[in-house]
């Protein structure tokens, strides 16, 4: 098992309703039918994730909890992504070093409430994944960890979804992240850790990357 975990997904959506739901509260657990089920017909299946639930954020907005980690990240923290409304969709390709629970519970309540400003009428799916790469799997590998399913009524966790349509829908997000990664290490490679001076790095800003209304303050 990875130290890197990961989360993805895209979900059709306007304009509108993305700036919606970065103002919309994450909700609390009982907004998935089913979340001490997450792991259940994946790598952890027979794992309980009752408990897991309890460090998630549960009232802060997408703007301020994605925008927060995009600050950090700009100082070298370990969560780094990509969070876009690209192509008349949500898309997030979500890195994180370690199972960092309140993170990772907290960005899939959100993208449990983003059903509601679904453009779409067929369900979509969240993704959460460890790989030492960061790099997305073929559909029936087995180290999956949990697929949630997000529809405009609901949102449940399931172990019996096809992935090979999500997977292939998520080829350029997946693109876009690692462009990211190759320019941070790009940049760390040339910074000088001697200098005494803190590191500092724009590029989980750039809006190729991060949203320019995700770092707008409300």
């Amino acid at each position: 098992m990875s130290d890197s975990f990961m989360l993805a997904t895209r979900i059709p959506m306007t304009r509108e309703g993305f700036e919606r739901w970065l103002d919309t509260p994450a909700p609390d657990p009982g907004a998935i039918a089913n979340p001490g089920d997450m792991f259940d017909g994946w790598f952890w299946n027979g794992r309980r994730a009752d408990t897991e639930w309890g460090s998630a954020e549960v009232g802060v907005t997408p703007r301020d909890f994605f925008g927060g980690l995009v600050v950090r990240a700009c100082s070298g923290a370990s969560s780094v992504g990509v969070l876009l409304h690209r192509e008349d969709a949500l898309e997030a390709y979500l890195f994180h070093l370690g199972y960092a629970e309140s993170t990772v519970h907290t960005a899939l309540l959100m993208f449990a409430a983003a059903g509601a400003f679904k453009s779409e009428p067929a369900e979509d799916t969240v993704l959460f994944w460890a790989e030492a790469g960061g790099s997305l799997r073929d559909a029936r590998w087995d180290g999956w960890l949990a697929v949630l399913s997000v529809g405009k009524d609901g949102a449940r966790f399931t172990g019996t979804v096809d992935l090979a349509d999500p997977i292939a829908g998520l080829r350029s997000v997946e693109d876009r992240f690692f462009a990211m990664v190759d320019r941070l290490a790009e940049e760390e490679e040339s910074w000088d850790s001697d200098s005494g001076a803190p590191y500092r790095t724009d590029t989980p800003r750039d809006p190729a990357f991060t949203d320019p209304a995700v770092l707008e303050r409300r």
